[in-house]
């Protein structure tokens, strides 16, 4: 069984929290909700989900869990702006274990540094922060860029959840190659960033 940290603040996208977090708990995995403080009640950005945290970011580390899944909506620009969050994010992706990101959630793996040299997806309109981060950006469901998973929207859901619940499971892929991306797809980096 593995335990999954699930990185939220206010306004996450309902069911790119819910889709993901009931997944991982009915393959046996534990998830847990981190936030930016423990008990702090939160409300999707639909309003069809509210949670509580279950612990603070602060108050965890990268070795109190497997894997990390960030949502989308509004909560990523609220989580990218604690040191301690953007601190496990980045700790966890460098021990190799998943880093699951989906739509707005690219705006986390830039802040902790982690996107400079990788092919990743998202919600098409951070695509240029991700590319002046150092990403490639490629328009597909699912990406897997060796641990680090990453995905549009919520029509991406199933194959964002199956990608997690693979790397749980049999570990991550090798690293993804910017040759591999479909023709007309991939993005060069932002000038003056090293290719």
């Amino acid at each position: 069984m593995a335990r999954v940290a699930f990185l939220v603040d206010e306004m996450f996208e309902d069911s790119e929290f819910r889709v993901p977090y009931d997944r991982v708990r009915s393959a046996g995995h534990e998830a847990v909700l981190v936030g930016l403080a423990a008990g702090k009640e939160l409300v999707g950005k639909r309003g069809k989900e509210t949670i509580r945290t279950e612990r603070a970011a602060e108050d965890v580390s990268e070795d109190d869990f497997d894997a990390v899944v960030i949502p989308g909506g509004y909560s990523p620009d609220h989580v990218r702006t604690s040191t301690a969050a953007v601190g496990l994010v980045r700790n966890a992706f460098n021990q190799g274990k998943p880093v699951a990101a989906i739509c707005h959630a690219g705006w986390v793996l830039a802040e902790a540094d982690i996107a400079d040299g990788r092919t990743l997806t998202s919600w098409p309109s951070i695509k240029t922060d991700l590319l002046n981060a150092g990403a490639r950006w490629v328009d597909r469901e699912v990406v897997e860029d060796g641990n680090l998973i990453t995905s549009r929207k919520p029509d991406d859901l199933p194959a964002f959840c199956d990608a997690l619940l693979g790397q749980l499971e049999r570990g991550a892929p090798a690293r993804a190659e910017p040759a591999t991306a479909p023709e007309g797809t991939a993005q060069e980096p932002a000038p003056g960033r090293a290719a």
